[in-house]
């Protein structure tokens, strides 16, 4: 049914553009996408159980494939952003020394500034002598000339070598359990989770908030996840008495 729904926008799309050129009257692809059943909306797998969530972190440590998969499989968690993005994150685009990674949202092409903890800054740097003369943080390594990105099933498929199964975890997973946990647990303020996850966030008049404010909050509120994750993996958490972002 997805290909089916993908085709008939593709068609739509050529009538429409048919008859806006004059060449057609009408968009017979109309009546199509009218009898095609609505998708059923489909959560990605994630894991919000803090517990739970820290073996999956040990078990990342402990993943002993190539150290290009490795770094993205550590860093997904600590910044949160669509597996699409960490995959085609480029070197020109991050800043080691600010701890800032800017880049286009893929959904909607607007800027976003993503502070990186200190945890992520180390990962970034172990891997930047391997990889940081490429366009690719994450190259593609059949791609020898590191013109394109990593494969998008790569995070998946090492997650499903650890032993977690695909309906238990995703890469797209990692912003969910980052949502829920920050918010119930860390107790972080909704608007500076949303503007982490490039949500559309707005003040009380409607306006939408600028995508790079809150910077220096969320700063602070990633470098406190990361931090919580460390506890994670060892067991030990100070999620009795959490911190709250100001």
């Amino acid at each position: 049914m997805e290909t089916a729904r993908r085709a008939a926008g593709d068609i739509s799309r050529i009538f429409r553009y048919a008859i806006n050129t004059n060449r057609a009257s009408s968009d017979p692809s109309q009546y199509v996408r009218e009898t095609l059943p609505s998708p059923k909306e489909q959560h990605f797998a994630a894991i919000t159980d803090p517990e739970h969530f820290g073996r999956l972190l040990r078990a990342i440590d402990g993943y002993r494939g190539g150290l290009i998969v490795r770094c993205a499989l550590k860093l997904a968690p600590l910044i949160a952003v669509r597996p699409g993005e960490l995959r085609k994150m480029e070197w020109k685009n991050v800043n080691l020394r600010d701890a800032e990674w800017r880049f286009s949202v893929t959904k909607n092409g607007t800027a976003q500034i993503v502070p990186m903890c200190r945890q992520a800054v180390a990962i970034l740097t172990e891997l930047q002598p391997l990889t940081g003369t490429g366009r690719y943080v994450f190259p593609n390594p059949r791609a020898l000339d590191g013109s394109r990105p990593m494969s998008e099933n790569a995070v998946l498929v090492a997650l499903h070598n650890l032993g977690f199964a695909k309906g238990e975890v995703t890469g797209h997973g990692f912003r969910a359990t980052f949502r829920t946990i920050g918010a119930e647990i860390l107790k972080f303020r909704p608007e500076l989770l949303e503007q982490q996850l490039t949500h559309t966030v707005r003040d009380p008049l409607g306006r939408a908030y600028n995508r790079t404010s809150f910077l220096d909050q969320r700063k602070q509120m990633m470098q406190t996840w990361a931090d919580y994750l460390d506890e994670l993996k060892t067991g030990k958490t100070s999620s009795d008495n959490p911190k709250e972002t100001k």
